[in-house]
């Protein structure tokens, strides 16, 4: 029940071995050069001031994660659970913060009734302790996190919020963030740039140890 109720709140969250920058928009099978650019496009590292759109919702860079996190309707829950452990002023503050936010397909696959569960007020200490898992110190950008990786051999170790770890690496073209268990979330949507920091959306929930 405990791993239950630990999934369910990481679920709730608002997630290159070589190049040194990323194409503004990077995500699920799109191609890495290893020289910095993207396969079969032109984009390039764009401004923190580009505006994105994420869960049908343009996600403005003149404003807080929180701000811009509830308009998306893809990341519904993670605005619940944000609320329920009082970290809404924690994310609206100057940080900066880096999120790695799944998205709620990524936590529809979890047990019936747990993020129930972990919304209660008697599990609050659980829920922060995974909702920060998912939040690293710092703007870590996907220019900063691929020479991080590259630095690193091919992994880059990302130190949480919580005092954890999240381990940044490559698998063919996905960049991928893994967890202290071993699961490993895909980045889909890069760099949803925020007055107070970056988001990066990814597919699965991730886990401390």
């Amino acid at each position: 029940m405990q791993r239950q109720l630990i999934a369910a709140c990481a679920a709730t969250l608002l997630a290159a071995a070589g190049g040194a920058a990323f194409a503004e928009g990077y995500g699920r099978n799109v191609m890495v050069d290893m020289n910095a650019s993207v396969a079969g496009s032109t984009a390039v590292m764009g401004a923190s001031g580009a505006t994105k759109m994420v869960g049908g919702a343009a996600m403005y860079p003149t404003k807080d994660i929180v701000d811009n996190a509830v308009n998306s309707r893809d990341h519904t829950t993670l605005v619940a659970a944000v609320k329920a452990a009082g970290l809404v002023d924690t994310l609206k503050s100057t940080g900066p913060f880096t999120v790695f936010a799944p998205t709620n397909n990524a936590f529809s696959m979890l047990p019936a009734g747990t993020v129930d569960t972990l919304l209660k007020p008697e599990n609050k200490q659980t829920l922060t302790q995974v909702l920060t898992y998912h939040v690293v110190p710092g703007k870590v950008d996907a220019a900063s996190l691929a020479q991080q990786i590259k630095a690193g051999g091919g992994k880059a170790m990302l130190k949480t919020a919580s005092g954890g770890t999240l381990t940044a690496s490559m698998r063919g073209n996905d960049v991928l963030i893994t967890d202290a268990k071993g699961n490993a979330a895909v980045v889909t949507t890069a760099d949803v740039y925020q007055s107070n920091g970056v988001i990066h959306v990814v597919d699965k929930v991730l886990l401390p140890s």
